[in-house]
């Protein structure tokens, strides 16, 4: 039995959902709170867990659809991100079904452009700081012998707005004059949403035969805000402010534990991310970019007493930047308005859980 807690725990580190955008379809940095810490979901009664995860990607190909306009970056026109972030996370178990987690975004953010820069010269514009908090916790399902084979869990969380929504940086060649003037950054690179979210998600993982299971998660996180006030520097009046939308992700695959190098792990699996056309619930105007990522998500993990590490680098195989709500609204039979957005080929995901485990009293101590 304690052979199998050891590979589950293994394996849940590579259940993470960390943030997702790839690119300006702006995908913030949090996930579906039972997966932010992974391996802290496996905690006993009593026991905590510390986790910090690294992300990196840079996104330069911009797709219109799913159709990638190649000639951006032949002719170097093209957006480029560079987003850094870093979860710090705090897991504890109030039993062996309940838990409670804590986690806060720290980013910092670049985007290069011509067409925010008078379209003459290439100019990056930046934000950093912290973003938004998120508070929540989660129940496994099974307890005890049941949960031999595997597990699955719910959890409920909610998003608060402690990230700086509306960044500001420093564009060059505005107006007709050509001044530098201080502005709100792009909406792919803002720290926040400005808006106080609902997030449920799901996790599982089963043993499909002797070191192989099958795991499993995913989250919707619901942003009943509609707008943020934040102005984007957009010409049409409908795009003028910034939108608060509902995000989502799910994964699924398949991962191995090596008997032989004790703690050793690899996982092969499927993800897909994105921002819907419009909220579940709430209004849906104001700008946005809408799309979706489905990605192949290789992963390598290891274990060594109660530190784990886990990298995971999902590669890119559709990428989609839907049409919005004010493209429809924008378009007309004969001009139809479909907004690009740039996207990452990959994401690089790095993770380190520290499990404490619970004191046990001995006859010594005890007196």
């Amino acid at each position: 039995m304690k052979k199998i807690t050891t590979i589950i725990a293994v394996a849940m580190l590579l259940c993470t959902i960390n943030s997702y955008g790839q690119g300006c379809v702006a995908i913030r940095q949090f996930s579906g709170l039972g997966n932010a810490v992974g391996q802290g979901n496996m905690l006993e009664k009593g026991e905590w867990n510390i986790s910090a995860n690294y992300r990196y990607f840079k996104s330069f190909r911009h797709f219109r659809g799913t159709h990638e306009e190649t000639n951006r970056v032949e002719d170097g026109t093209e957006v480029i991100n560079h987003q850094h972030g870093v979860d710090f996370n705090i897991s504890y178990a109030f039993n062996e079904r309940i838990y409670g987690i804590i986690s806060l975004p720290l980013q910092y953010n670049e985007r290069s452009s011509l067409y925010e820069h008078g379209r003459t010269e290439r100019h990056t514009t930046y934000s950093k700081g912290f973003g938004d908090m998120r508070i929540g916790a989660g129940y496994w399902l099974l307890s005890g012998e049941k949960a031999k084979k595997g597990n699955t869990a719910i959890g409920l969380g909610i998003k608060f707005p402690t990230g700086d929504y509306a960044a500001t940086s420093t564009f060059y060649n505005q107006g007709t004059e050509g001044v530098a003037e201080v502005k709100t950054v792009d909406q792919s690179i803002q720290l926040g949403d400005g808006g106080t979210g609902l997030i449920v998600d799901f996790q599982g993982l089963w043993n499909i035969k002797s070191t192989y299971f099958w795991y499993y998660d995913g989250f919707y996180m619901f942003n009943p805000k509609e707008m943020n006030g934040t102005p984007t520097n957009r010409r049409r009046e409908n795009e003028a402010i910034m939108s608060v939308p509902d995000q989502y992700a799910v994964r699924t695959g398949v991962f191995k534990s090596f008997e032989k190098i004790h703690g050793l792990g690899i996982s092969l699996g499927g993800r897909m991310e994105g921002i819907p056309v419009r909220d579940a619930i709430g209004g849906s105007n104001g700008f946005r970019r809408p799309g979706y990522i489905v990605s192949v998500e290789p992963g390598i993990s290891y274990m060594k007493g109660n530190v784990t590490g886990t990298l995971n680098v999902p590669i890119a195989l559709l990428r989609n930047r839907t049409q919005s709500v004010t493209d429809i609204e924008n378009s007309t039979p004969d001009d139809v308005v479909h907004g690009d957005a740039a996207f990452a080929d990959y994401l690089i995901n790095f993770s380190l859980a520290w499990r404490i485990p619970r004191k046990v009293a001995t006859p010594f101590n005890s007196l």
